[in-house]
């Protein structure tokens, strides 16, 4: 065989690679058009969130712990990422997420980072670079440095459009090698030259043997881009650290000692880069600058380089990368930078990403579910410690309303509903929507809407807090109540401004709340032995208003529907009595306002069950508030008749109701006897009635 073939069939050679890259088996593509490929190769669904139509990327979904929420900011990056993939100005910038401490940011991007090693491990999407060998033999090296990788884990491909210093040579061999006309075009609208290093020993060996491509090329071997994590390579993180101890051999490398002893004077492989953080990822890589405001000028000024010209520069020698920056700050660190105003350059070359807390408390249940964990908790005896049923709702509303505005047009509570895509009475999206435009004109970032609040750290510190009552110990239960006294605590102890403290322990009070009337419904269900007993008479309260004024109605009352869940026929009495209770309940005394009342809920049935057949008004704080009173009244004679059987079990029929109502709560509703007896007196009490 001759030395071209040989060339040419080892899998570890350069034309080798180039057929595979021709043919499709592998790829040769900048690490945008990767990242963005990785993204939208998954499905994006249309969706309206908050009165405002989003698009939810699939790609950010995925596995146990994925992203929560983060519509805007996904969308931000995402097209972020396809402007710099299809050559637009976001090639010369880095995506920025700027926001509070504790909102996801670090991880967002580790999440990202963690899905593009993924990625990138499939053989069809696999990165390669290259190494010279054999330049003891050829060049006269050291053994010691007979082996030289490229410093920053160039594509093959790169090399093969400059083998020669004429590019139309470059091209014909390439054509030669199976690329069309057309796909050679679009190869060198992305050609970068080599790299410093690369380029002095590729044209030395060019030059040793007097031009001929093909006995060069012996001496260079493709090899897999390393997709260590920890060593951080292909994604690498760079945290800003105090003035002292920082430096730019951080980022850039430094002269290597032993290779300044081996090499020639000029030659500019006696540079170590990959000592520095960037040019481990120069190779389509991933660069994570948290904290980036924070570091000290000289390198603000060096980042200010590299993201504009994506160069590597060191003593006049230039490695081009080609590297996707992705940045973080807290709002404090970037108001400062910006006061400062010493490196606006940088600002100008970022594309800032204003991250809000979550303010949607349904998705919040998901972010809380990770706070407190999967596994089983323990004492600290080592006894299994049981969660309230109550413990999730109870710490999502009150994390979720300390993140929500105080407006003269809606109140807490109908922001919270409205921002969650729930009905909120009679006010409408169109308002929450005037409210969050209203708080984002705000020149001041953490004015802006969910940009001020309790974060994600602050809530685990309120699990943790609670793990370590002495209540929770004894009674093996960590209970939903005594989570607003860990955010109390939490409260005065890290939030700064008074003003702040304030609102925050005014938004606990509603969120306390929404847990009394939580209580209510599950003591009630309880009472009546059935898990559905409340949404079910919501749900005939609904159905009643909807029947009364059908056609087909007849004299004794009865109306026959459609159940929207399993498509059967049912009757329903008409039971204006009830009707009329649950109404007044709700402080709709004259019948327009009952009518009126009435109509929204017509028009919300007409809305929500035809593209949701499971939806069950239970989101609607009110009604459900006005039917759990009613049914107490008629059942039970009232709230405060239950409350004093609870409270006096000193005769049988009493202790009777309760040791049947705690019994359904062990067995139905998820409550342990430790939650179970404290949700009871807390039901008898009176205090957070709204």
């Amino acid at each position: 065989m001759s030395e071209k073939d040989t060339t040419v069939n080892d899998s570890r050679s350069l034309l080798f690679h180039v057929k595979e890259v021709a043919q499709g088996r592998r790829k040769f593509e900048t690490t945008s058009e990767a990242v963005s490929r990785m993204i939208l190769e998954k499905k994006i669904e249309k969706k309206i969130r908050a009165g405002r139509t989003v698009y939810d990327f699939e790609f950010f979904r995925q596995g146990t712990r994925h992203i929560i929420g983060w519509y805007d900011e996904i969308n931000d990056f995402v097209h972020f990422v396809k402007d710099a993939a299809e050559g637009g100005s976001a090639k010369e910038m880095a995506f920025v997420l700027v926001g509070e401490p504790g909102n996801g940011k670090t991880f967002f991007v580790s999440y990202v980072c963690e899905k593009y090693r993924q990625f990138l491990a499939k053989p069809e999407n696999r990165k390669y670079t290259f190494k010279f060998v054999g330049l003891d033999e050829t060049l006269g090296y050291n053994q010691m440095v007979s082996e030289m990788h490229s410093l920053t884990f160039e594509d093959p491909m790169v090399l093969a459009m400059n083998l020669f210093e004429d590019l139309n040579e470059s091209k014909k061999l390439l054509s030669g090698n199976g690329f069309s006309d057309n796909a050679i075009r679009k190869l060198y609208e992305q050609r970068r030259p080599l790299g410093a290093s690369s380029e002095y020993l590729w044209r030395e060996l060019m030059t040793h043997f007097d031009g001929d491509a093909n006995r060069a090329l012996k001496h260079v071997q493709l090899v897999p881009v390393p997709m260590s994590e920890s060593m951080g390579t292909v994604t690498g993180k760079y945290s800003a650290k105090d003035k002292i101890t920082s430096s730019s051999v951080d980022l850039l490398g430094e002269e290597s000692l032993q290779h300044l002893l081996l090499l020639k004077p000029g030659d500019p492989n006696r540079f170590d880069l990959k000592r520095g953080a960037l040019a481990r990822v120069a190779g389509a890589g991933i660069h994570f600058s948290d904290e980036l405001f924070r570091n000290k000028k000289d390198l603000v000024q060096i980042y200010l380089q590299v993201i504009q010209n994506r160069n590597i520069e060191l003593d006049g020698f230039i490695w081009p990368i080609d590297t996707l920056i992705i940045a973080t700050s807290n709002n404090n660190a970037y108001n400062q930078f910006v006061t400062d105003k010493d490196e606006a350059p940088i600002k100008d070359r970022c594309r800032l990403c204003y991250v809000s807390h979550n303010t949607d408390y349904k998705l919040q249940a998901e972010l809380t579910s990770y706070v407190i964990g999967s596994e089983k908790k323990t004492t600290i005896f080592g006894e299994e410690m049981h969660e309230d049923p109550n413990l999730n709702f109870a710490a999502s509303v009150g994390v979720t309303l300390t993140r929500l505005p105080d407006s003269e047009k809606l109140i807490p509570i109908e922001i919270m509903k409205l921002a969650a895509g729930e009905i909120a009475g009679e006010k409408g999206v169109k308002t929450l929507v005037e409210v969050m435009e209203n708080a984002n004109t705000s020149p001041d970032v953490t004015k802006r809407w969910g940009q001020k609040g309790l974060g994600h750290r602050n809530l685990g510190r309120s699990i943790q807090i609670l793990g370590t009552m002495p209540e929770s110990s004894e009674g093996k239960c960590l209970f939903a109540k005594d989570v607003f006294k860990a955010f109390e605590r939490v409260i005065l102890d890290y939030v700064d401004e008074a003003a702040d403290r304030e609102k925050y322990l005014r938004d606990l009070k509603t969120a306390k709340q929404l847990y009394r009337e939580r209580v209510k419904t599950a003591i009630f269900n309880a009472y009546r032995d059935d898990p559905e007993a409340i949404r079910k008479d919501v749900l005939a309260y609904v159905n009643m208003i909807i029947g009364m004024d059908q056609e087909n109605l007849g004299p004794d009352k009865m109306w026959k529907y459609r159940d929207p869940q399993t498509g059967e026929l049912k009757p329903i009495k008409i039971d204006t009595s009830f009707i009329d209770s649950v109404e007044n309940r709700m402080g709709l005394s004259s019948s327009e306002r009952k009518e009126s009342h009435r109509n929204t809920v017509r028009k919300i049935y007409g809305q929500k069950v035809s593209t949701d057949p499971n939806y069950d008004f239970m989101d609607q704080q009110s009604l459900v508030k006005a039917v759990t009173d009613v049914r107490l009244e008629s059942d039970v004679a009232g709230a405060g008749s239950l409350v004093g059987a609870l409270a006096n079990r000193t005769n049988e029929e009493n202790l009777k109701i309760y040791n049947r109502m705690v019994e359904t709560m062990l067995y139905k509703l998820g409550y342990c006897q430790t939650c179970a007896q404290k949700t009871i007196e807390y039901f008898c009490e009176k205090e957070d009635e709204s």
